[in-house]
């Protein structure tokens, strides 16, 4: 389903927001396409239209005419009509790139800094930011987006462990990102990032129900329904990692044993005696288990693997899917393979995480209007505990 337009308190920037995504997932377009898609007036589109253009956020093109009359202006995102950074943490180091409003990379950069406490980091990052961004000198940059393990607020998981930043606990991330960088700052959790950055620049861009597996240190994944990623009630949907699912297994982190993650992630590859061809063989069957929870909770057209792993690794993993468990994705009438692998690479974490920053300056009380929509949802749980 596409996004549609609204007439509610908040609509002009949403409109806004939606108008210039249906330009950038299907641009060439013209403004009465547009309008049909997003259900809008051409007069709406129109106004919101000479708007972007006038930013220099959208080119107007008009072809040459091949009969009588003159063809209708066609719209594209200009690609050099703004900027955004997008940052990665990882446990190991860190990852930057500068990305256009097409999600081109211009450039990219990487600090190594394993475990790095909070202060070292975003001295790091303001580093890496200007650094980044001195390479378009007198270019519209908009902000800067950054993604790093979660799950967030989560007292027992959150960044315990291998897979997660210790020492992080309680770190102001909005505020202290900004204040390093001088922009305007943003943050997710790098597998929802991931999610986006492929929803907006990779294979995810054919489906509208998808889900994301993000094969990083750790497990993670994303269902992306509508083309919007679901989150959950706290910020934290995707852990799919901590799922067990090897009863009296391998102790985990987060204080369960036989977790997924254990035996299906680059931590558990890293602790694996053998080659790396062996070692799918060997979680193979685990990886089997893993598609079928997924597809029986989500029901997604396919699921897209990504993250930091090698395209080789993922390649490895996904011809291992022959012979899958049964499930509703068992479909007969199936286009698309129930397994694929992303493309991008670590670069879908950074232009998702980029992406952030374009929402989010672009259409700021869109992104508010969920994070009200949060806040009343746990007001309305503590209200309904106290009254238990």
């Amino acid at each position: 389903m596409a996004l549609r337009g609204t007439n509610q308190e908040f609509g002009r920037p949403y409109n806004r927001r939606i108008v210039l995504e249906s330009i950038r997932l299907h641009g060439p377009i013209a403004r009465g396409e547009i309008a049909a898609r997003v259900g809008l007036t051409v007069q709406t589109v129109s106004t919101i239209v000479r708007e972007l253009e006038e930013q220099g956020y959208i080119l107007s093109v008009r072809e040459e005419p091949k009969g009588r009359g003159l063809p209708p202006a066609t719209l594209r995102i200009n690609p050099e009509g703004g900027y955004a950074v997008g940052v990665h943490i990882t446990p190991l180091g860190i990852n930057a790139a500068l990305i256009n409003l097409s999600g081109d990379v211009i450039e990219s950069t990487y600090r190594e800094a394993p475990s790095a406490t909070p202060d070292h980091a975003f001295e790091l990052i303001g580093a890496m930011v200007m650094e980044l961004t001195g390479l378009r000198a007198g270019g519209r940059v908009l902000g800067v987006g950054l993604a790093l393990p979660g799950p967030f607020g989560v007292e027992s998981m959150s960044f315990v462990g291998p897979t997660t930043m210790t020492g992080w606990k309680d770190v102001a991330l909005r505020e202290r990102l900004a204040e390093a960088t001088g922009l305007p700052a943003f943050f997710e959790t790098d597998m929802a990032a991931a999610a986006i950055g492929e929803r907006l620049y990779g294979l995810g861009a054919q489906f509208p129900e998808y889900y994301y597996l993000y094969f990083g240190v750790g497990l993670g994944g994303v269902m992306v329904h509508d083309g919007g990623v679901l989150r959950g009630a706290w910020g934290n949907a995707g852990e799919v990692g901590h799922i067990p699912v090897v009863p009296g297994g391998e102790p985990c982190p987060c204080g369960n044993r036989g977790c997924l993650e254990r035996y299906l992630s680059l931590e558990a590859l890293r602790r694996w005696n053998g080659n790396e061809s062996d070692w799918v063989a060997q979680v193979s069957p685990i990886f089997h288990n893993a598609v079928a929870i997924i597809e029986n909770l989500f029901d997604p057209e396919t699921i897209i693997l990504g993250g930091l792993a090698s395209t080789e690794l993922l390649d490895r993993l996904a011809g291992s899917a022959t012979g899958l468990h049964n499930s509703v994705s068992a479909r007969k009438d199936r286009a698309t393979p129930r397994v694929m692998v992303a493309r991008g690479g670590r670069h879908s974490v950074l232009r998702g995480a980029a992406a952030l920053a374009v929402s989010g300056v672009l259409s700021p009380r869109f992104g508010q209007m969920f994070a009200a929509e949060r806040e009343r949802g746990r007001d309305l749980l503590a209200a309904r505990e106290i009254a238990a």
